[in-house]
């Protein structure tokens, strides 16, 4: 019986490893409103319209945002122009998230979350975030795709206002 297990899981585990999307853009929520669950504000919108054209061919298949009304507001400019749902993500449990994506095969993938999650975030997808996002800091896409080694090779871009 451990022998069939192990038989089954060496032939599952090359087509496991095929599984994951060409690339990942990983963004902070554009700038928000103050309060509870704040919306965008005008900029905020402004710059979600700019990731969404910033992206437009990178061919997006999927889009991911934490469930607060300014990521989810970011997300759909791209989300819409992709043809997508927007597909919500619980930001306390991380890992889900990265099980959810590193399911999809191909293609590209865009998640939105906050300041305090994003690095984190780009971690357990196996990049480098660099220095932490600051409070004011809004600007930062990171793309995440495999190099040649089977690394995960970072590229950090930026979003206009």
């Amino acid at each position: 019986m451990i022998a069939r297990l192990l038989l089954l899981l060496s032939l599952l585990t090359p087509v496991l490893a095929l599984a994951d999307p060409a690339f990942i853009y990983l963004v902070r929520h554009g700038e928000k409103e103050t309060g509870n669950d704040p919306a965008l504000t005008a900029q905020g919108q402004q710059r979600a319209r700019n990731i969404a054209a910033l992206l437009r061919q990178a061919g997006i298949g999927a889009v991911f945002s934490s469930q607060t009304r300014r990521t989810m507001q970011t997300a759909q400019p791209m989300a819409q122009a992709a043809g997508v749902a927007v597909q919500a993500y619980d930001a306390a449990n991380p890992q889900a998230l990265v099980a959810r994506v590193k399911a999809i095969d191909g293609g590209a993938v865009l998640v939105v979350g906050h300041s305090d999650t994003l690095s984190e975030l780009v971690r357990r997808f196996g990049g480098e975030p660099g220095a932490d996002i600051g409070d004011m800091e809004y600007q930062r896409v990171y793309q995440l795709s495999k190099g040649a080694d089977g690394k995960v090779v970072t590229v950090v871009l930026s979003s206009l206002p």
